[in-house]
């Protein structure tokens, strides 16, 4: 029972009888972290304290239920329940930095939890929008996986997966770029890219342009190459623009011992490989007397006749004119080298 003293302050007990010391373990619930109602003597007071106390595992259960409903709250989920993202950010998976990860969670746990949302196809099963390597490191262990469920759009799960990358820092210069491209052909609009990479408008442009033209082929079969960023992919962009360029550079990709480098020799490899048979233009002049009639310039791609009109008129008609004798004349001397 509460004492009063002289001043008509009341000295409150705990429930076990013994005098409150005041201290912070009074003064907070541990479980939601919210402060005590102060207590009051008398039948009164213990009726006020069994209404604070109702109120409070309501004000908890509301709490609970709004972060189940924002998808706040971790769940065990079993991971051959998680298919990926229907947009896949990763071009291959780094198996010497998946072994490190395996080794921190099988010592230490799982310390972030993934992002999933229930698979807009298939009841029971979830999708991943971020922690894919989380997730492959869990398959290898065993056992369930840390998760937050959410319900989300497609906008919002590329949107989450890509902020949540740009927040570790991750992912190459060409996984992100790459991530773009294949946003784009989902048919994602420039915002929902820009808010998903970080990037703005111009960025975005460059990055998605450098990924068309390099083609889906060399960018895979080369993989992150982490130690190269936009300066040496767009030097790479511009070497295979020419068709030449880009099959000499397929021919590499393709070649026997080109997957068991590193990402970064492949890349190396490639460059320097389109680096090195890089066109060299031949430029001559075809001249009828004494005029220069025609300029003749050729590449690995191309030949180019330029006719000078000034120095002999109407010759680079009447050849036009005749193209397409000249070119079934091509084609009948083609079939006697055959022959």
């Amino acid at each position: 029972m509460a004492r009063k003293n002289l001043f008509g302050d009341a000295e409150t007990e705990t429930p076990s009888g013994a005098p409150s010391d005041g201290g912070p373990s009074d003064d907070i619930r541990p479980l939601a972290n919210l402060e005590r109602p102060l207590r009051r003597s008398g039948a009164v007071g213990a009726f006020s304290q069994s209404l604070g106390g109702i109120s409070e595992k309501a004000q908890r259960a509301a709490e609970l239920e709004k972060k189940l409903a924002h998808g706040q709250t971790i769940v065990e989920l079993d991971p051959l329940l998680i298919d990926s993202s229907f947009v896949p950010d990763r071009l291959t998976v780094d198996l010497g930095g998946l072994s490190s990860l395996i080794a921190q969670i099988r010592e230490h746990g799982q310390q972030v939890p993934i992002l999933v949302r229930p698979h807009p196809q298939t009841d029971g099963r979830y999708q991943a929008a971020y922690g894919h390597r989380r997730l492959a490191a869990v398959k290898q262990i065993g056992g369930t996986i840390k998760a937050v469920i959410r319900q989300l759009t497609d906008e919002q799960l590329v949107v989450s997966q890509g902020q949540e990358n740009n927040e570790r820092t991750d992912l190459s210069y060409i996984e992100k770029t790459f991530f773009a491209l294949r946003l784009e052909r989902k048919g994602f609009s420039r915002d929902i890219i820009m808010a998903s990479l970080g990037v703005d408008k111009a960025a975005l442009s460059r990055m998605i342009a450098l990924a068309a033209g390099l083609s889906d082929e060399l960018i895979e079969a080369i993989g992150p190459a982490p130690s190269y960023g936009r300066t040496r992919w767009a030097e790479l962009a511009d070497l295979v623009a020419e068709s030449a360029k880009m099959q000499e550079a397929r021919a590499l990709v393709r070649s026997d011992d080109f997957a068991a480098k590193t990402s970064d020799e492949r890349f190396e490899r490639v460059l320097e490989g389109v680096r090195a048979t890089k066109s060299k233009t031949r430029t001559q002049q075809w001249k009828a007397g004494d005029a220069k009639a025609v300029k003749i310039t050729e590449t690995d791609a191309r030949l180019n006749l330029n006719f000078n009109k000034i120095a002999v008129p109407g010759f680079g008609a009447f050849v036009e004119t005749r193209l397409d004798r000249l070119y079934d004349e091509f084609l009948e001397a083609n079939k006697e080298l055959e022959a």
